[in-house]
């Protein structure tokens, strides 16, 4: 019997990409926030998810350093399950519900790609940086602390896709007064068998659920934010008009399950039932 939670599937069931859940996640990180086009990410939005007007464009650039584990201890594995990551939140809403969605993501690490495509999340593969803290005091120790200064940067095939700094001004005392909003992502699987390739088996727009959130030791200052246009990459359609306030803090959390808010594929499937029925009544009718 071949055993894993994800693929390959072998007899001992050791080399999956991603283990079975529980996820647990530390990171530290830097998020920019900023305003883009309005009608940008409408056009991004799937069926379901509506601009938050009340946004007018407000976005968050993340760049996140990560250390995973799962219930085998992989994080004294750092090689596999360390990994960098960078993507885009977009302020959206879902009926009455204000959410972010992630149109743009990007990893450096093929453990976390498959564990984002399994939850949701569009990864592609990416080369990530960010400055990182220590301890010991010195000109290159970057201590969270007012004046001190940091950078961020993504890249893709060798070209820059975004460039952050921020300097840091004042402590945050209560994080929910800036990062409030749940995370809106589409699972999506294509078919490639011929004649049902418009027919993707798995289409659906899931609420991402954390456990165990934590978020410490943040940090707000002064920030600058670019994202070039290139060849072969829609990033740059979210390109800043406008940017606010940098942060630099550090996040834990706990992944276990998501929610299904709509299943596109089994909305298909079922208006596709029903044009048949009523083709057939016609027919009868004739």
């Amino acid at each position: 019997m071949l055993k894993g939670y994800s693929v390959p599937l072998t007899p001992q069931g050791k080399s999956p990409l991603a283990p079975t859940p529980p996820w647990h996640y530390s990171s530290e990180n830097i998020a920019i926030e900023y305003w883009t086009s309005p009608a940008a990410i409408a056009a991004l939005l799937p069926p379901g998810l509506t601009p938050d007007e009340n946004s007018n464009g407000r976005a968050f650039f993340w760049f996140l350093d990560w250390q995973f584990t799962g219930a085998n201890d992989e994080l004294t594995d750092p090689a596999r399950y360390q990994y960098r990551e960078a993507f885009v939140l977009v302020e959206a809403r879902f009926g009455d519900m204000a959410v972010n969605y992630c149109p743009f993501i990007f990893v450096d690490n093929d453990a976390a790609l498959a564990r984002g495509w399994i939850q949701g999340f569009p990864k592609k593969l990416g080369s990530i940086y960010q400055t990182r803290s220590f301890s010991a005091p010195g000109p290159a120790a970057a201590p969270l602390a007012r004046g001190s200064r940091f950078g961020a940067s993504v890249a893709a095939h060798d070209e820059r896709l975004a460039t952050a700094r921020i300097q840091l001004e004042e402590n945050v005392v209560d994080p929910s007064t800036v990062f409030n909003r749940p995370t809106t992502i589409r699972r999506f699987f294509p078919q490639l068998e011929a004649g049902r390739q418009g027919q993707p088996p798995v289409d659906e727009l899931t609420l991402s659920l954390v456990e165990d959130l934590r978020i410490v030791d943040v940090w707000a200052g002064a920030a600058e934010l670019s994202i070039p246009e290139v060849a072969g990459e829609e990033l740059h359609s979210l390109a800043p008009v406008r940017v606010g306030r940098g942060y630099r803090l550090g996040m834990a959390y706990s992944v276990t399950d998501l929610r299904i808010l709509r299943d596109y594929a089994a909305e298909r499937a079922v208006a596709g039932m029903q044009s048949k029925l009523r083709g057939r009544r016609s027919s009868n009718l004739q």
